[in-house]
């Protein structure tokens, strides 16, 4: 057969990804035909992939993509083995490569079976698998459509997409920074009226038995106990418990000597103190209460009701891991 080129080579590897040596070894074992010589490092790939099925892929590269008119984004994480992969910037430009196809889909497995350069992104995963040397996967894949999406990335390790329900002035700034509030601190719904019952309930139980843990502890050794809550969440706030609460605040401003006629400029402040003190799972969990990233003297849907008639439709987020 003629003599490989390092042309062919150079064409091979910008197909595949392969180092040089492995290129030229898979075109000389294919004679020269490039497309056997896919198929070869294909076959190493799988066989690769088969020995390392069993390894865990949580390093990696996080990416987002929204389209050209911010209706939809897409949030997807390739995995791999090692932070030194998740770092080389053939594995990060593939990973974005993948998010930008990955918009036209609307599941993994849509988007597994897609096409990616004349073969599926499932043929692309393990082809790579070979060329790496390491287990590389989808481990996370989530698509947001609203009438204006936003993102953000925070390092290649987490990110995010927003959804906004109208394209306001401005729209592009309080979508990402409304992604990075999502990145940074890991919100699970939009509000605690979006919380059941049930999960409130036995979150507020296994609290309370951690601070009652804690206070065991704390009271062998002479120190201050910790406040045990009976409420974790607004959606526990009833009005009864919220007149009650407004009750108990009074009898105690009347047993301070405090006069009457100046409860009215106490109680609201007191009331905030304990309705901040009693949700403490919504600040935890709910994008809308919780404090805003960049001011914490408002909460998110305080920063969010300053661009006008707009609305949080839903967001998604992904990470490493």
């Amino acid at each position: 057969m003629a003599k490989i080129t390092a042309a062919e080579v150079g064409k091979l590897r910008k197909a595949t990804g392969a180092g040089m040596m492995d290129c030229k070894k898979a075109l000389v074992e294919a004679e020269g035909d490039f497309d056997k010589a896919i198929e070869i490092l294909r076959k190493k790939g799988q066989k690769v992939a088969a020995k390392r099925a069993d390894r865990e892929s949580s390093e990696g590269v996080a990416a987002a993509k929204v389209n050209a008119d911010n209706t939809a984004g897409v949030v997807i994480v390739l995995g791999c083995e090692t932070d030194f992969v998740g770092k080389n910037e053939s594995f990060v430009a593939l990973a974005k490569d993948f998010a930008d196809l990955a918009i036209n889909y609307n599941s993994k497995e849509e988007f597994l079976a897609a096409d990616f350069g004349g073969i599926t992104v499932a043929d692309k995963l393990t082809e790579q698998t070979g060329v790496i040397g390491e287990k590389i996967d989808i481990n996370g894949f989530e698509k947001l459509e609203a009438p204006y999406v936003g993102s953000y990335v925070h390092i290649n390790k987490i990110a995010a997409v927003v959804g906004l329900s109208a394209n306001v002035d401005n729209a592009e700034e309080l979508a990402k920074d409304l992604a990075m509030q999502v990145a940074s601190m890991g919100a699970t719904t939009l509000s605690y009226k979006d919380f059941d019952p049930a999960f409130v309930a036995s979150e507020t139980e296994a609290r309370i038995a951690a601070i009652e843990k804690d206070n065991e502890e704390l009271a062998r050794l002479g120190k201050t106990l910790k406040n045990v809550p009976q409420y974790i969440s607004m959606s526990q706030l009833t009005d009864e418990v919220m007149a009650k609460a407004e009750e108990e605040a009074k009898a105690q401003l009347a047993a301070e000597g405090k006069p009457e006629k100046i409860w009215d400029r106490i109680l609201p402040g007191k009331m905030e103190r304990f309705i901040s003190d009693n949700t403490t799972l919504d600040k935890e969990q709910c994008l809308l209460d919780q404090d805003f990233i960049k001011d914490d003297k408002k909460t998110v849907a305080q920063y969010v009701s300053t661009f006008g008639d707009v609305e949080v439709t839903g967001f998604k987020r992904v990470s490493l891991g």
